[in-house]
């Protein structure tokens, strides 16, 4: 192991897990806030880099309320279930789903360096359809078997909390795919767990044949710190294409000058907008959402105020449509 891995290992290892512990690094009395009794299904995880963007004192702070058990996810919404887009019903083989024309899903892991309230995939069923070590070649012959897929995309959990030399094994056997022209990663790992970012990692994307498109997930301003900053753009120098997809979050980002911040700041760092979720109805997250209405108007201001290439797409994902359903 070498020392940059280690570096990204030691910091995951000592991600705040406790609330009390949170609380009091943020100077926030836990008895304050309207806390989950028992979250052990879906328990607190988050990076100090991450905590260490929050305001201490601030227990509306908008990244802190992205990661915090509330009593509010006891709430029942209709509509809202354990599997809000279909994903189960798309599972093609182990580990695969396969909802659109073209492209497949790979879950590489279940495992993600932040554990965010809010997440479409907190009732999915890792331990059975993640793709294991033992499932990876029976993935492998489903992509290879159909010439119609042309783009792959890892997913997760985070497909980056793999290690370097197991996220290397999976791209150069997909790259070795004919018909696969492009590679797609899903992560938020740069934002939350920059030091990820490893040379090997670099050098392995830099290497494959197959453009390399890499999707973060920024929901505010403010969790773009400068070595996040850095880490975007060694991914840049390797020539990966990097975008941003952010999910509209009641309370944290459901102001325009919030997203219009955020667009700004994600070009600064060479990040170009793309997708703007409305929220996905999984059951435990529906204090989070935004109305449609809402997000329409917040969309129509961006447009006054930013050029075309800066405002994301609002969609929303409906389970077996053929795409993502765009609301403008």
């Amino acid at each position: 192991m070498n020392t940059a891995t280690a570096v990204w290992q030691q910091q995951l290892a000592e991600a705040f897990s406790s609330v009390n512990a949170l609380c009091e690094h943020l100077g926030i009395a836990p008895s304050s806030l309207p806390l989950l009794p028992n979250f052990k299904a879906f328990p607190l995880r988050v990076p100090r880099g991450f905590v260490d963007c929050m305001e201490k004192g601030n227990p509306a702070d908008p990244l802190l309320r992205q990661v915090l058990p509330l009593r509010d996810e006891l709430l029942h919404y209709p509509g809202f279930s354990h599997d809000p887009v279909g994903d189960l019903n798309a599972i093609a083989e182990a580990g695969v789903i396969h909802k659109y024309h073209g492209r497949v899903l790979l879950i590489a892991t279940g495992a993600c360096a932040v554990h965010c309230r809010y997440c479409f995939r907190r009732h999915f069923p890792y331990a059975d359809l993640q793709l294991s070590t033992q499932k990876v070649d029976r993935a492998l012959d489903y992509i290879a078997a159909r010439s119609e897929i042309n783009e792959v995309i890892l997913s997760g959990g985070d497909p980056l909390l793999l290690n370097d030399d197991k996220i290397s094994a999976l791209l150069h056997q997909l790259a070795g795919i004919g018909h696969v022209r492009r590679i797609r990663i899903h992560s938020r790992i740069p934002v939350v767990l920059p030091a990820r970012i490893t040379p090997q990692l670099l050098k392995t994307l830099a290497n494959l044949p197959q453009r390399i498109v890499m999707v973060l997930h920024a929901n505010h301003g403010n969790e773009l710190s400068p070595t996040v900053g850095t880490a975007c753009r060694r991914l840049i120098t390797q020539g990966v294409t990097l975008l941003n997809q952010s999910v509209l979050l009641k309370n944290i980002n459901d102001d325009s000058n919030t997203l219009y911040q955020l667009s700004e700041k994600l070009f600064s760092l060479g990040i170009l907008p793309y997708y703007l979720h409305c929220l996905d109805r999984a059951a435990g997250v529906g204090h989070f959402e935004v109305s449609e209405q809402q997000a329409k108007q917040l969309i129509q201001s961006l447009q006054a105020h930013l050029p075309g290439y800066l405002v994301p797409k609002l969609v929303k994902e409906q389970a077996g449509a053929a795409y993502k359903i765009p609301l403008i």
